[in-house]
């Protein structure tokens, strides 16, 4: 596979030879809607832009399952804001930056800290039963990499579903509004360009849902992806089965650029199900540490004190890494948690869905040690946006999971998550509402490419796992990036995959994992959740930027280093 390199010692372009296609191989459409505004997703992110969005005119939301079904409502610990007196959006901004490693869009951070607060109490005004303390102000804990309390939560460690359920109750109120339209159990496969190359809409496969069914288009004014992360490009991860990079993949075959998708958050507390456990696993909030849980090796020893002077709240890259290196030296594949201290009453009013999920698989946390390990959680890397939300394709735009907005840099801050989808849901209307929403072309065909098979998805899984997951080095992602280019080859070669929804979701994972693990094989060095052991060290001289991921006019991947003081 070869690699060439051009540009200055500053900014570097590596051209490759991995073919990107222009689109997914799928039927014609067979039917069109238009709106002004097209919001893909309906987790935190995409609710609150399509709800802010209805007042530049008719808006069409599309969510692959059902309105309930995002990433959101798997959210355990909360939501970050300063909200408290003693807590400021400076102290927020710190504390970001730290958990960034350096590598954060200080204005992008600016930006969430200081609209957080309002947005979480409108929020709470909108409905959303935050949990309080008995005079009535927000009830705030703590959480990894947070040097203050800042976390509103909900139902104990139910904030995510919460949140989702007071914005689908919004949305629910203006169903019968005929200037919105939801249409759900739809994959979206490929954003459509005009001529000029703007976005002007998005082509969809609705999975015998309702009154479409089959591959349509929905033609628009702007787009909004907010279709989440990647998470089940591994073999096992804390994210919902619909994670399938959807919008990433899209993106990049429109044109469109994406960014650090090599920093993936694993998270350290993630139910250990056995050897050969996959899929979505039981996560652990992060909130149960901060509320006193602490980490144990098997000997019983408190491992993470001496480690980090946050000790179990250290970021959640140091704590995984720290699991990873008492997993080896003792022999083991899980450390343990315990909570045991915290007792039967207060773990079953604070953490009723974490008590509820260990119960199901015979761990008891009131009595029983949990045995954890780490397990993809979340993607830092996504659709590069600026601080409006805007994508480097005109009429594209993108927030939360799915976006590279220089908030998170190589590591997410805990609880960030959320506030990041509220906050640019909402600026991206404004944008759009002072911007106005000009007329695009019509849709330009793209030519696709055979799909990968969906057969092939434990393959691709496995190779990201063993290659570019929780430790990587060169052997490992040149391994990963030779089976899923073979698996690119194999589809063009057989031409015997017919379109479906797995066979879609599989080739955005392909495509997706390409980016990913070239960005880790050039980012020779570790930091934040990329973790290079032959390069154990992190390098502000050579690697403080951002490596930027396109498509290139012959249909090939381009990554481009850029430095931050550069942007």
């Amino acid at each position: 596979m070869s690699l060439a390199t051009t540009g200055d010692t500053a900014t570097r372009r590596y051209r490759t030879q991995l073919p990107l296609p222009a689109a997914l191989a799928a039927p014609a459409p067979g039917w069109t809607t238009q709106a002004d505004l097209i919001v893909v997703g309906s987790g935190i992110a995409g609710l609150t832009a399509a709800l802010e969005g209805r007042r530049l005119g008719r808006v069409l939301l599309v969510t692959k399952t059902y309105l309930e079904a995002g990433a959101t409502p798997w959210a355990q610990g909360g939501i970050a804001a300063a909200l408290a007196p003693e807590d400021s959006p400076a102290d927020h901004l710190a504390d970001t930056l730290t958990a960034g490693a350096g590598l954060c869009e200080t204005g992008a951070v600016q930006v969430l800290v200081t609209e957080g607060p309002a947005r979480v109490r409108r929020l709470a005004a909108l409905g959303a039963e935050f949990e309080r303390t008995a005079s009535g102000e927000l009830a705030l804990t703590r959480e990894g990499g947070h040097l203050r309390d800042r976390i509103a939560h909900a139902g104990g460690d139910a904030t995510g579903r919460e949140i989702s359920r007071a914005l689908v109750t919004q949305l629910e109120a203006i169903r019968s509004d005929p200037g919105i339209e939801v249409i759900e159990h739809a994959l979206v496969l490929d954003v459509l360009t005009d001529a000029d190359g703007r976005a002007c809409g998005v082509t969809l496969h609705v999975i015998g849902e309702g009154t479409r069914d089959g591959v349509g288009a929905a033609l628009g004014r702007a787009v909004v992806l907010a279709t989440g992360g990647l998470g089940q490009i591994y073999r096992a991860s804390t994210n919902p089965p619909v994670a399938t990079g959807d919008g990433m993949a899209a993106a990049l075959r429109a044109g469109a650029r994406v960014a650090d998708l090599e920093f993936v958050q694993f998270h350290p507390t993630v139910l250990w199900r056995g050897a050969g456990a996959a899929g979505q696993l039981p996560l652990i909030s992060e909130a149960v540490r901060g509320e006193g849980a602490v980490l144990r090796d098997h000997a019983g020893r408190r491992f993470m004190v001496g480690r980090h002077r946050l000790a179990e709240l250290a970021p959640r890259d140091v704590v995984s890494r720290a699991e990873v290196e008492v997993m080896r030296e003792q022999g083991t594949d899980h450390v343990w948690l315990d909570a045991r201290d915290l007792g039967a009453p207060f773990l079953e009013r604070r953490f009723p869905s974490v008590l509820a999920g260990c119960r199901a698989h015979g761990v008891d946390p009131v009595v029983d040690l949990v045995p954890v390990a780490p397990a993809q959680h979340y993607a830092s890397g996504g659709v590069l946006v600026d601080v409006w939300g805007r994508c480097s394709l005109p009429g594209l735009y993108a927030c939360g999971e799915v976006s590279a907005s220089g908030v998170h840099g190589a590591n997410r801050l805990a609880s960030n998550s959320l506030l990041e989808g509220l906050v640019w849901g909402h600026r991206i209307a404004q944008h759009l509402a002072g911007d106005g929403l000009p007329r695009p072309g019509e849709p330009e065909q793209r030519l696709a490419a055979p799909l990968v098979a969906a057969s092939d998805r434990p393959r691709l899984q496995a190779a990201m796992t063993a290659g570019a997951g929780v430790t990587r080095d060169e052997a490992g992602l040149r391994a990963t990036l030779e089976t899923l280019a073979s698996l690119g080859a194999q589809a063009t070669s057989e031409h015997d995959c017919d379109p479906s929804t797995e066979a879609w979701e599989t080739t955005n994972l392909q495509q997706v994992g390409l980016a990913l693990a070239e960005a880790g094989l050039l980012r020779e060095e570790t930091r934040g959740g990329h973790w290079r052991t032959d390069f154990p060290a992190r390098d502000d001289d050579r690697w403080r930027g951002r490596l930027v991921c396109e498509r290139d006019p012959d249909g090939h991947l381009q990554v481009d280093y850029v430095p931050l003081e550069a942007r």
